[in-house]
């Protein structure tokens, strides 16, 4: 649902822009584009994560959601962070896979969008690929409650969470749909 309201809503999420910003570094590679892109990067991210803080202060501290929810919020949480580095960092390269890839079939997908958009976040939900902004709300609701430490989320998760993201969303998708691009200009004689 969250997916929905964001993408549909045209608000800013940082796994849906890894694809757009890395299109005009890769074809301007200087540093003026490299430190803007960086500092997009950084605000939508901060933008995001302090979202996600304050969403999970909220489930931790108020009566917002009944003890059966917490349970659940709780369950999915530990879930996430069951994993090593390692292998949340691989669910993650596959989860910015396919979020970027989201991202470029949108605005070819016309009455299907709401459909592009539910198909690939079910398909990054029944494979526990990990998250950044997502799995942060779960994983600071643990910590908020002080069933792991904040170093633990910050350190277990969210960093090859983000790390795994970009990877998945710029390797995978911005750089494959550049190459693309860039080879189907010199197919029609254009530099």
């Amino acid at each position: 649902m969250g997916f929905l309201i964001v993408v549909l809503g045209k608000q800013q999420l940082f796994t849906e822009n890894t694809l757009t910003p890395i299109l005009p570094l890769l074809h301007r590679k200087n540093m003026a584009t490299f430190l803007n892109v960086g500092r997009l990067w950084g605000i939508v991210l901060f933008a995001n994560l302090l979202s996600a803080l304050i969403i999970a202060r909220a489930i931790a501290y108020t009566s917002i959601f009944e003890p059966h929810v917490m349970k659940a919020f709780e369950a999915i949480g530990k879930k996430a962070m069951e994993p090593g580095f390692g292998t949340t960092l691989l669910r993650a390269v596959f989860a910015g896979w396919l979020i970027a890839l989201m991202v470029w079939l949108l605005p070819y997908a016309d009455a299907a969008r709401v459909w592009v958009i539910i198909i690939i976040t079910y398909i990054v939900g029944i494979g526990h690929f990990s998250h950044v902004v997502a799995g942060a709300v779960e994983t600071f609701t643990l910590a908020a409650t002080q069933q792991v430490s904040w170093f633990d989320v910050l350190g277990n998760y969210i960093l090859p969470t983000l790390i795994g993201n970009i990877l998945g969303g710029v390797i995978l998708v911005a750089a494959i749909n550049y190459a693309q691009i860039k080879a189907g200009r010199f197919k029609k004689g254009n530099t």
